[in-house]
């Protein structure tokens, strides 16, 4: 006992331990950010008051080059960059200090790839909350996340909707599984085996707070057995998350085995502390309109969604995306 007692106290300093260089790599990279926004400021205004021309900034990135052996990072094209990176920002108050927060190579990517400031703030604030990595962050844009979330916002029941609205936050419409490379007959099994094999790469399409709890989750009602697909717990919302595959077309019935599981999980499986579980139906395709009626009148607090095998056609949700703000503007 004594042995077990001492691990868990070893333990808890290896955690703070893990805390603090966590805190020293971002107390760094926040200087680092600080100092480009210094420079890329400098750079702007004596080049907006036509002190400067651009070819000094060739000449100061030489001269750096020359007297700063071992500097990095003070090209002639990253200096632009600096001074891009603070026009872009500077009076956008709210982004502004989130953006330090990031590493120099994801402000790179999101100034790259972003159309406009909404695009920008999304990507700065899912980047942060998912902590996503470079490839991770280069992998949501090739897949239209930001397109996609616009358009197509998650579809869930009334009671979810309404009662815990804060949940919708945590899910998609459709969920990128191209990394299983399915074939396009797959079957059921295929999907299941594929996701709890590649788990790492689905658990960060579901989001940082899921947890991974079980596949074939056992539940017994009565003298009867039934397995749940895939069973998740989410930190944030606090509540068990079943999700149930199905590798054809969503039909309105699929929504009351998952409010069976649901239910069996409330009563039999969930503590105390926690909140009523939530269902994640994940089907191959499905009419919106069929999901928005099955949807109105159940009880269950679920969401349905698609997996989608190959990455969206970006160039179609963009224009989409471009039409649906051209009709927002005239409806204002």
């Amino acid at each position: 006992m004594a042995d077990i007692d001492l691990l868990t106290s070893f333990s808890e300093v290896v955690a703070l331990i893990e805390q603090s260089r966590q805190r020293a790599l971002q107390a760094v990279n926040t200087g680092l950010i600080d100092l480009y926004w210094q420079v890329g400021a400098y750079i702007s205004k004596k080049l907006a008051n036509a002190t400067w021309g651009e070819g000094v900034v060739d000449q100061l990135a030489e001269y750096l080059t020359r007297t700063q052996p071992g500097l990095r990072g003070f090209t002639r094209s990253n200096l632009f960059r600096m001074r891009q990176f603070f026009e872009t920002y500077r009076n956008e108050e709210k982004v502004a200090p989130l953006v330090r927060q990031l590493p120099w190579t994801h402000n790179l990517i999101i100034l790259g790839q972003s159309k406009g400031p909404e695009e920008r703030e999304f990507y700065v604030r899912m980047t942060i909350r998912e902590h996503w990595s470079k490839r991770e962050l280069e992998r949501q844009y090739n897949a239209s996340l930001y397109e996609r979330s616009v358009l197509n916002p998650p579809q869930a029941t009334a009671v979810l909707a309404q009662s815990r609205a804060e949940a919708l936050g945590a899910f998609k419409d459709a969920y990128m599984v191209e990394f299983l490379d399915l074939a396009p007959a797959h079957s059921e099994s295929d999907l299941h085996k594929g996701l709890v094999t590649r788990l790492k790469d689905f658990l960060i399409e579901l989001g940082r707070d899921f947890c991974y709890i079980g596949s074939e989750y056992p539940l017994q009602v009565g003298r009867r057995d039934f397995a749940l697909d895939l069973l998740f717990f989410h930190r944030g919302l606090n509540c068990l998350v079943a999700i149930e595959l199905k590798v054809g077309r969503f039909e309105p019935e699929d929504l009351g085995k998952l409010g069976f599981y649901l239910e069996c999980l409330d009563r039999d499986h969930k503590k105390l502390h926690e909140n009523a579980a939530i269902g994640l139906l994940l089907c191959a395709s499905k009419d919106q309109e069929v999901v928005e009626y099955s949807l109105s009148r159940s009880l269950s607090p679920a969401l349905v969604a698609e997996y989608q095998t190959k990455l969206p056609e970006k160039r179609l949700l963009e224009a989409k995306l471009l039409e649906f703000y051209t009709l927002e503007a005239a409806d204002d």
